[in-house]
């Protein structure tokens, strides 16, 4: 049987923390930041967590677990 292969937009995408949940970036901080207020800039500027609803696929292009 072949290796898996990462799936190359995910593993630049996504980050595995320590204790094995996946990190990833927040959306809308590309472009158009002016009508944003700091308040809601500063706060998309932290990482979040994937949910529990995209953890299997998202693993499964990472090639983590099963």
């Amino acid at each position: 049987m072949p290796k898996m292969k990462t799936n190359s937009s995910a593993k630049k995408r996504f980050k595995l923390t320590g204790t094995g949940k996946i990190a990833r970036k927040n959306a809308f901080m590309s472009h158009i930041l002016t009508k944003m207020s700091t308040k809601r800039k500063r706060n998309l500027s932290h990482t979040s967590l994937v949910s529990e609803a995209d953890l299997g696929n998202v693993k499964r292009m990472l090639c983590i677990g099963k």
